[in-house]
């Protein structure tokens, strides 16, 4: 017969857990558990805004504190990371939000729009179309739609719930007469699941076509307002259009990447010495799978939003 070891003793410390300098993900549990309460009532209500007790996160206000704190909040060990500042996966800002998320959480990080689980962005959307089972958090600077047509936000939250957007609509209609055409550019407002109209964050107006009936889910988060809302997959979103003045998107006919040679995408224009410009891929990560490719690699381009054509993939979505 073979004697048992006899029980051993437990301790306090042998039942803790190992000492660390901060919490998963940097956020406490309870600042995670209720931002995801809030996430949950934004899909709910797609384009409501969601108040929420925005936290301070070593970061200044103004630099994407919203857009992080969503994604603190949703990262997990398994999840695959990618940050894009104007569309450029090595700007300072995208850069050292990887570092700050990698350090606090440990995941994996890519620059593959097609890799990431995750993507948070300022004021751009990839070119690649991105599929379910995959998360936009987009940076919001402000996430009313109707400032500049109500400054008492009390007021606007008011107009919000009445679904009273007859000030956007003149806006629009005075820019028409002034101008001869609709000058509003990055943040161009949309109805989303025709009920609110939301500030689609600065994205340039070649983007916003992308969040209708997209397969990935949305979220756009102010950290400095304490708002957050969302686009659930699948949910119609649509510029606001006259019907005989339809929306239009930057015009990039005839321009191609000095890099890539690619068309039909959303450019940089980089102007030269002589007065002259040249354009490059906005979406770095892209522009760095296109050039892999062509020198051999086995790399996996994904289908694009808009193809070698320029035609979007949602047909008939935007008129010409």
């Amino acid at each position: 017969m073979t004697s048992e070891a006899p029980p051993q003793p437990q301790t306090v410390a042998g039942l803790a857990h190992a000492w660390q300098d901060h919490s998963y993900a940097f956020l406490d549990e309870s600042s995670k558990r209720e931002l995801r309460r809030k996430i949950l009532k934004a899909i709910a209500l797609p384009g409501y805004q969601v108040p929420y007790a925005s936290r301070e996160v070593p970061i200044a206000r103004g630099w994407g504190t919203g857009g992080l704190q969503a994604t603190l909040a949703l990262i997990g060990p398994g999840d695959i990371m990618k940050v894009i500042d104007q569309g450029a996966d090595d700007s300072v800002n995208a850069a050292n939000l990887r570092r700050f998320i990698s350090r606090m959480t440990g995941v994996a990080t890519t620059t593959d729009a097609m890799q990431a689980t995750l993507i948070q962005s300022r004021h751009r959307i990839p070119e690649e179309i991105l599929g379910s089972g995959q998360v936009l958090i987009l940076q919001v600077p402000d996430p009313e739609p109707l400032r500049g047509v109500e400054s008492n936000i009390s007021v606007a939250r008011q107009m919000h719930a009445d679904a009273d957007y007859g000030l956007m609509w003149l806006k629009l209609y005075e820019q028409l007469v002034k101008f001869g055409r609709i000058i509003q550019g990055a943040s161009y407002p949309s109805l989303v699941h025709g009920r609110y109209v939301i500030s689609p964050s600065p994205i340039p107006r070649w983007d916003v076509p992308k969040l209708h009936q997209a397969a990935h889910l949305t979220l756009l988060s102010a950290g400095r307002e304490k708002r957050l809302y969302a686009v659930p997959p699948y949910t119609d979103v649509q510029p606001l259009e006259f019907d005989d003045v339809p929306y239009q998107i930057e015009d990039q006919g005839g321009q191609t990447c000095f890099r890539t040679g690619v068309a039909h995408k959303f450019f940089n224009e980089l102007p030269q010495e002589d007065g002259s410009s040249r354009y490059e891929l906005s979406d770095s990560g892209y522009g760095e799978k296109v050039l892999r490719r062509r020198e051999g690699e086995p790399v996996e381009l994904g289908h694009a939003y808009f193809d070698d054509e320029g035609r979007f993939y949602h047909d008939g979505y935007l008129k010409q």
